[in-house]
C-alpha cells in the first residue's frame, strides 16, 4: 500500500491530543482517502459523510493507536468500516470498475462481456471475502497490508482471496452458461 510517510513525532503529538497536528495528519492524507472512500460508496455527497465520520472517530480513537508508524493503516481500517457501514444503512452495492477489476483478476476467463456480471458475482460475496478482493485486484495492495487494514493473519487473507476467485469463477460460469442456454 501506498502509504504517506508520516514524521512520527507529528503523529505522537496527535496521540497525546495535539488537534493541530492531527489536522495536518488528515491533509496528508486527504487525497488517499477522498479516492479509497469514492472506490467504495460511489458517490461524492457519500465520501464527504464518510470522510466526516473517519476524521471523528480517528480523532476520538487516536490516543489507542499504539503504533504510529502505522497511523495511515490504522487510518485506512476505520474509513473501510465506514464505508460499510454507509453502504448497509443505504442498502447498496459496492461500485467499482467492473472491466478493470477483471483485468486484473488472476484467471482471465475467455466469457463473452454481456454474460460477465462481475458486480453481481461480487456483492454475493460476504464482507471479509469482498473486502479482501476489492483491496488486491482493485487497490492493488498486498496481501500483508490487507493483513493489516483487516487485522487478520496473512494466512486468513491468502484463505479469503482463493475462496472468494473460487466462488466468482463458480458464478460467472453459472451465469455464462445460463446465457448461453438462454441465446
Amino acid at each position: 500500500m501506498k502509504r504517506v510517510k508520516h514524521d512520527i513525532e507529528l503523529v505522537e503529538k496527535a496521540i497525546k491530543g495535539d488537534a493541530t497536528a492531527f489536522e495536518q495528519l488528515l491533509i496528508k492524507e486527504e487525497q488517499m482517502l477522498y479516492y479509497k472512500a469514492l472506490s467504495y460508496v460511489g458517490r461524492k455527497e457519500d465520501v464527504l459523510d464518510v470522510i466526516q465520520e473517519t476524521a471523528c472517530k480517528a480523532f476520538l480513537a487516536i490516543k489507542d493507536l499504539r503504533n504510529p508508524e502505522y497511523f495511515s493503516t490504522w487510518l485506512f481500517r476505520i474509513l473501510i468500516r465506514e464505508c460499510y457501514q454507509l453502504l448497509k444503512k443505504r442498502d447498496r452495492m459496492i461500485p467499482y470498475d467492473e472491466m478493470e477489476l477483471l483485468r486484473k483478476m488472476e484467471h482471465k476467463q475467455e466469457l463473452p462481456s454481456d454474460t460477465l456480471h462481475l458486480g453481481e458475482a461480487l456483492s454475493k460475496l460476504n464482507e471479509s471475502y469482498q473486502t479482501s478482493i476489492i483491496l488486491f485486484y482493485y487497490h492493488d495492495l498486498s496481501i500483508r497490508d490487507i493483513a493489516e487494514v483487516m487485522e487478520k493473519p496473512v494466512g486468513t487473507i491468502k484463505t479469503y482471496l482463493r475462496r472468494a476467485k473460487k466462488h466468482l469463477k463458480n458464478e460467472l460460469e453459472r451465469s455464462y452458461k445460463f446465457n448461453e442456454r438462454t441465446i
